[in-house]
């Protein structure tokens, strides 16, 4: 393994362990000790990497929307509907929250009051779904004419954002049970009488890191 190698993977390891430490303790609780140790390196590999405790928030924030993107264009590549495609990815996102504590880690930062960046996950989320929406207008899915997609757009984007929230206590908000029923019942408001997808989740594959 070369040193550049060496040291990637510590890197890795580092904003892993921290993502784990930001998920269960939040931010001002998390310690640079605990995430060095977790890690299994020491503060001194710690703080060759990152110059302080906001920094490796700052990591982890970045790769938790690296994640999100790669995944958000995984589901778009399907050859579905747009309203299809957006449950779909609503379903991934819920797995990835439900999976992979680097992106649950990564939204708890986001919304922090004591660390800003210019990240916003939740805006990246929203911007997702009014290109999604605004998709499924231009396919002639949609019950209502374009002036009512930002108020669709809000209120998917309330809800989905609501599962995450409610789902750091407890799985069962973001389990796919929960995600489907989320869309039976949103799917009559938004869709027309011809576009009703099925709202269960297409599969359980994943896009390559």
């Amino acid at each position: 393994m070369t040193k550049q190698e060496r040291a990637a993977r510590t890197r890795d390891a580092l904003i892993r362990s921290a993502a784990g430490e930001f998920d269960r303790r939040g931010y001002d609780l998390a310690t640079l000790s605990a995430i060095s140790s977790g890690a299994g390196v020491s503060p001194g590999a710690l703080h060759f990497h990152f110059e302080n405790k906001a920094a490796v928030a700052v990591a982890v924030e970045y790769e938790a929307a690296a994640r999100l993107r790669r995944t958000a264009r995984f589901e778009y590549r399907r050859p579905s509907d747009a309203l299809r495609n957006l449950a779909d990815t609503t379903h991934a996102l819920a797995r990835l929250l439900r999976e992979d504590v680097v992106v649950r880690a990564g939204f708890r930062l986001s919304c922090a009051n004591d660390l800003r960046t210019e990240l916003n996950l939740r805006q990246e989320w929203q911007s997702c779904v009014q290109q999604r929406l605004a998709e499924a207008a231009d396919e002639g899915l949609l019950a209502f004419g374009p002036e009512r997609q930002q108020d669709l757009a809000r209120t998917v984007v309330a809800a989905t954002v609501g599962l995450e929230a409610l789902g750091r206590d407890n799985d069962e908000w973001l389990s796919p049970r929960t995600v489907t029923g989320l869309w039976r019942t949103l799917l009559p408001l938004l869709a027309g009488p011809d576009a009703f997808p099925d709202p269960e989740p297409a599969d359980t594959a994943t896009p390559a890191a």
